[in-house]
């Protein structure tokens, strides 16, 4: 039964139904919705709409539904409801009567269904922010174990300069820091309550709204009814925050699908995490991976699909507002399982530390030490770059690296460069000049662990 019944006189055409329900999404917003309800309960008894005794009766029945719900939450999809508001109410009044009806006395579905999605996003930040903590913590694990495995760092896809796996590691740690902070700044604009702003105009009955947040756990009460049931800044930025979580996922998927490349053959991932071609028996391929480069693309989707529902839309509540939740559903369950997985591939992953170390040797990565040395000997830094340029087209027409070049042949280019250059262009040299904060020196890699692991408590 609808919620909405006595102003019609004809039942709507089933297509409709099918088109205008929203159970088949919305059923996920139950517990919410029954904790919604208990406070509200509460909020009837301070304005004489419940007594005590009756306040009693409906909590513990919402309470014996919230059980059911959480036994088996499809169980809620065999109703043919409108809505997980009205289901609840259906429920309850089949528990308790007449006394279920009064539930809704000053509510309004407008305030009900933004609440309930606030609540459940504020449950949704604490599992995020729980997946992004366990694959910061393997990020900080894989860094720590490998932090004496040199190799290439790149710029325009081109051999830059020498890098650890382990600096690598934490680079992504970095970008995951940023994404529990949005979404901890997030939480805070979100953690306020609608619940008593009625359909648009707030609602009659003169109940403390401060007080019923409280009872939800909000930090407080919105300050403007209309504007609270058409607010849905939370579902935005929510998306926001997963869309950039996602391309952060995306950018980590696809260098360790180019490290583990044949050409590159840096990692080795675990059979836990690829799969095989139904044609060539020999593939490993990386589909793990793949799928979290892929995905990210459904998650700026519905970013750019809840902007769009939104743009232009008139004050207060629309039905175009029911389309929030299902962008918002599949945007951050995605995220989660992405975030899952990646720390899946961290688990097994094996570092080919011959092959990265060779590869940093190649593509003359040492040259800015070059170019250093000769600053360090009195060269202008702008002359030192053309000198250390035409000394690696020379090295490269002879088929040698830059430490490989005899003294004379490096005389050539200057005449200020000695013996003493040999061990500066060593790769360890390269790594140890980087002492500064954030640089690759081993004492900056470690001391960025060591933070880190104080930061999430291992």
């Amino acid at each position: 039964m609808a919620l909405w019944g006595g102003r019609f006189s004809q039942a709507a055409d089933q297509r409709f139904k099918h088109f205008n329900d929203s159970l088949r999404f919305d059923y996920r917003l139950a517990r919410q919705d029954i904790i919604g309800s208990i406070a509200w309960s509460k909020a009837l008894v301070t304005v004489n709409v419940l007594s005590h005794d009756e306040q009693q009766k409906l909590e513990h029945a919402l309470n014996e539904l919230l059980s059911l719900v959480q036994q088996d939450p499809l169980q809620i999809l065999q109703s043919d409801a409108e809505d997980i508001h009205s289901w609840v109410e259906q429920k309850l009044i089949e528990k308790v009567g007449d006394l279920g009806k009064k539930l809704h006395t000053g509510r309004s579905r407008n305030d009900q269904s933004t609440t309930d999605l606030k609540l459940w996003c504020k449950d949704q930040i604490q599992q995020l922010i729980l997946a992004i903590n366990h694959l910061r913590q393997s990020l900080v694990i894989t860094a720590e174990q490998h932090q004496q495995a040199i190799m290439p760092g790149y710029t325009h896809l081109q051999r830059a300069q020498p890098i650890t796996f382990a600096h690598w590691c934490l680079a992504y740690y970095e970008m995951l820091t940023r994404d529990e902070s949005r979404l901890q700044d997030t939480l805070k604009r979100l953690d306020i309550s609608p619940l008593g702003s009625g359909a648009l105009a707030g609602t009659a009955y003169p109940m403390d709204r401060e007080q019923l947040a409280k009872w939800l756990g909000f930090a407080s009460a919105t300050n403007n009814s209309l504007d609270a049931v058409s607010d849905r800044d939370h579902v935005l930025e929510l998306l926001n925050d997963a869309s950039i979580g996602m391309i952060h996922l995306s950018r980590f998927a696809e260098d360790l699908i180019i490290f583990n490349s044949g050409e590159a053959d840096f990692v080795e991932l675990s059979d836990r995490v690829t799969s095989g071609s139904s044609l060539m028996p020999q593939k490993k391929n990386p589909d793990a991976l793949e799928l979290i480069r892929g995905k990210v693309g459904r998650v700026v989707g519905a970013l750019t699909g809840a902007l769009t529902t939104l743009k232009g839309l008139p004050l207060a509540y629309n039905k175009d507002l029911q389309e929030d939740k299902e962008h918002l559903f599949d945007a951050l369950d995605t995220w989660h399982e992405c975030l899952d997985m990646a720390a899946l591939v961290l688990e097994d992953i094996k570092i080919n530390y011959a092959n990265c170390q060779e590869a940093a040797k190649q593509g003359y990565s040492n040259a800015t030490e070059l170019a250093d040395y000769l600053v360090a000997k009195g060269i202008p830094f702008r002359e030192a770059h053309h000198i250390v340029g035409e000394a690696v087209v020379s090295a490269i027409a002879k088929q040698k690296a830059l430490e490989e070049l005899t003294l004379d042949e490096l005389k050539v280019f200057s005449t200020v460069i000695d013996n003493d250059v040999y061990p500066i262009l060593s790769l360890h040299s390269c790594l140890a000049k980087r002492s500064a904060k954030g640089g690759v020196s081993t004492e900056q890699v470690k001391s960025a662990i060591d933070r880190a692991k104080q930061q999430l408590s291992i």
